[in-house]
């Protein structure tokens, strides 16, 4: 069995967590063990202990974000001692980009990054997708070392504290508990994902204009809800729509599109509401255009993926035509 070390900030538990989830039938399989901080009990030395692990780690997943470049600990410690490991030979080092950073000029910016092609987790469209390869990476790695070696000796492990000369009591790694969202926490991401996706579209017209001399864009904020993008080729209008924030619940819930361009208009094409998980706040579509286009329709969407959604819609005219 394989053991996992996790070098993370703390502000990425979530992320983290939602990580080990998806590494759950790699443990049940028996093919590795995961550990991190938080597997630390009372009486242990943290230092000593984080040492102790990661020194016997076969893999050493860096969860890479401005936090964690930002730690001095996770920087410093983890990750010089883990890329001396991984260049004598000792283990592999895995940078997962959690969120976007600059990351490629650390020690570890030469190494392959999952998921593919360092695109942040955070920026892929449905988050299962991210995670699962990153798992698929992982897994990757495991084959590429073929079977892991034995544990090292735990010579240097942290020596038990005075309060408990017999060392740390057995308990359960199975310690995530449900996290709870109120009704602020999902209007702020709501407002959120609004803002965002006004931003990708601006600058996605913007960039559409500069590539294509017979295309210009118009990109107008009616009011702090509601905002209308159009698409001109030659001067006549190809593609257009509006996209209008709502409540969280009711008739005109959520981020709604309509391929109408009429910003007035109560009816629409397409709706994103916000869900919660156990773990995170996502988007999800109501599936009016996700079938059609051949997407899932139980996806949890990220901002980036709830804002190309529409902006797929939104292009497409131009794109057949």
């Amino acid at each position: 069995m394989a053991t996992v070390f996790f070098s993370y900030s703390h502000k990425d538990e979530a992320l983290r967590d939602q990580l080990e989830t998806h590494l759950s039938m790699l443990k049940r399989q028996g093919f590795i063990e995961t550990w991190h901080d938080r597997r630390i009990t009372a009486g242990e030395k943290l230092d000593a202990a984080i040492s102790a692990n990661l020194e016997r780690a076969d893999v050493v997943l860096l969860l890479v974000s401005p936090d964690f470049l930002a730690s001095d600990y996770c920087y410093d410690k983890e990750m010089k001692r883990a890329i001396e490991r991984h260049e004598a030979g000792e283990c592999r080092v895995i940078p997962v980009i959690l969120r976007p950073c600059d990351w490629h000029d650390a020690p570890f910016g030469g190494l392959l990054a999952a998921p593919k092609d360092g695109k942040p987790i955070t920026q892929w469209p449905d988050l299962d997708a991210a995670f699962f390869d990153v798992t698929q990476a992982i897994k990757g790695a495991l084959k590429a070392r073929g079977a892991p070696r034995a544990a090292a000796p735990k010579a240097e492990a942290a020596a038990p504290s005075p309060a408990s000369p017999r060392g740390p009591a057995p308990r359960s790694s199975n310690l995530r508990v449900t996290k709870r969202f109120t009704d602020h926490d999902k209007d702020a991401f709501l407002h959120e994902a609004f803002e965002f996706i006004a931003r990708y579209f601006e600058s996605s017209l913007a960039e559409l204009a500069a590539r294509n001399p017979d295309i210009k864009g118009q990109f107008r904020k009616v009011d702090a809800n509601r905002f209308t993008a159009v698409a001109y080729r030659d001067g006549q209008a190809v593609a257009h729509c509006a996209i209008r924030l709502g409540h969280r619940s009711g008739l005109m819930s959520g981020i709604t599109y309509s391929n109408s361009g009429d910003a007035e208009s109560t009816s629409y094409n397409e709706s994103l509401s916000v869900e919660a998980d156990d773990q995170t706040l996502y988007l999800k579509a109501l599936g009016m255009s996700t079938m059609r286009r051949g997407g899932r329709e139980d996806a949890r969407l990220t901002l980036e993926g709830g804002a190309e959604m529409y902006w797929e819609l939104f292009i497409e005219p131009l794109q057949r035509s």
